[in-house]
């Protein structure tokens, strides 16, 4: 297995879960965007984003489905719900969310806020921060009541719903974060496997605004 991995990108979640789970793989460290500083990665990856799994002939470029196949294909249940499971609904649904609703906006502040930063644009940027903050009410709620996502532990969907919230914080909108979600990414954080995947590569420090 191979993953292709920027610092701080959304490459992290599938580097944090084969931490997590002990499998072997390589890792090609890249600069970001890959794009732009190491053009030969296209050659790779059409895309030319991270992350990039290989996996004998099994190619992924989503970071939570990459996730999901590593749990599925290494029966890494540990880690996973399996579908007779009560919350594998819920468990899907907060794996997906944290792509499609919560960190889809932040990738568009950063854009406007860190490589496009005209006056314009960082406007829209405002913009896709306040969403970010208002789509964060339901994990919000359910943090209230809950340590982890699903079934009383820690699974890949922590993976993929943490990684939005320490993007958040590289983008400092986790001032407007709720105590109890504050209190999550920080257990997060504390666990040695992502400790380890955070420290590959330079770490990702964004400019003052």
């Amino acid at each position: 297995m191979k993953l292709w991995h920027c610092a701080g990108a959304r490459s992290l979640r599938p580097l944090w879960a084969l931490e997590e789970m002990g499998l072997e793989y390589e890792l090609e460290l890249l600069p970001f965007p890959p794009r732009m500083f190491k053009r030969e990665y296209l050659e790779v990856n059409s895309l030319g984003t991270v992350p990039f799994l290989e996996d004998g002939d099994t190619r992924m470029t989503e970071s939570s489905a990459i996730c999901q196949y590593l749990v599925d294909r290494y029966q890494q249940y540990e880690f996973g719900l399996r579908p007779e499971h009560p919350e594998y609904g819920a468990y899907l649904n907060w794996l997906h969310h944290a792509d499609a609703t919560l960190t889809f906006p932040q990738t568009l502040t950063m854009r406007y806020y860190y490589l496009e930063p005209t006056p314009e644009k960082q406007a829209v940027g405002d913009d896709y921060a306040r969403w970010f903050i208002a789509r964060l009410r339901r994990l919000d709620q359910h943090l209230e009541a809950h340590d982890y996502l699903v079934a009383g532990r820690f699974t890949i969907a922590d993976i993929a719903v943490g990684y939005a919230l320490y993007l958040a914080r590289a983008l400092r909108l986790d001032d407007r974060f709720q105590p109890q979600t504050r209190a999550y990414l920080e257990r997060l954080q504390q666990r040695p496997a992502f400790q380890r995947a955070d420290g590959f590569g330079e770490p990702l420090v964004l400019p003052p605004r």
